[in-house]
């Protein structure tokens, strides 16, 4: 018995050699497979991960600016908006009795312009005016002075010593309308307390 090795059985994932130019079996030219089958299809794999990944960047690269930065909303006007008492002024001459004057500052610190669109106060027996008449617009950094003229109509219905008076004020801006209630300090609710007395100090008056 003759020794030897037999033929080699092809392995896995081996291509089928080819003939190139033409040529017979017998003098054809032999070229391997470039991958074998286990290797070409983690390849593939490979790639096509690489193709998802340079796809989304792509998108994220070419989505509009506007939804990469969101723009914030402007403040509530009574976020911005203070109302400071200066004091006491003079009626003019020949003002109706039991009127008295006082001067505040509404000054806005940012965002878009605020209007003015409502001035009061909470006691029934007073007629409230001011001037500027509202509405009145004051815009981010700056500051209006605003007097208020109050007349007492009814001495019954006003206390003759304001504890913790305020004034009601309606603002609108860009963003909302709020009614706020700004308490104005002691000083304000002194004069306001004197100028009540004098005012209803005579009823005949």
């Amino acid at each position: 018995m003759s020794g030897g090795v037999g033929p080699v059985e092809p392995g896995e994932g081996t291509r089928a050699w080819e003939a190139e130019d033409g040529r017979g079996a017998g003098t054809s030219r032999l070229r391997p497979a470039l991958f074998p089958g286990r290797h070409r299809r983690a390849v593939l794999g490979a790639l096509t991960a690489l193709a998802l990944l340079a796809g989304g960047g792509l998108l994220w690269a070419t989505r509009p600016q506007e939804r990469q930065r969101a723009v914030p909303a402007p403040p509530f006007p009574s976020q911005v908006v203070d109302l400071a008492y200066l004091g006491p002024l003079a009626v003019p001459p020949g003002t109706r009795p039991r009127t008295f004057a006082l001067e505040v500052l509404l000054s806005v610190e940012s965002g878009p312009p605020v209007t003015t669109t409502r001035l009061a106060q909470p006691y029934a027996g007073i007629f409230l005016t001011s001037t500027p008449r509202s509405p009145f617009r004051t815009k981010a950094g700056s500051a209006r002075k605003i007097v208020i003229t109050m007349h007492v109509t009814d001495c019954g219905n006003v206390p003759r010593d304001a504890g913790l008076p305020f004034l009601d004020v309606t603002l609108r801006n860009a963003r909302a309308m709020q009614d706020h209630s700004f308490i104005l300090g002691s000083r304000y609710a002194r004069d306001l307390s004197q100028a009540l007395q004098v005012a209803c100090s005579n009823e005949s008056s």
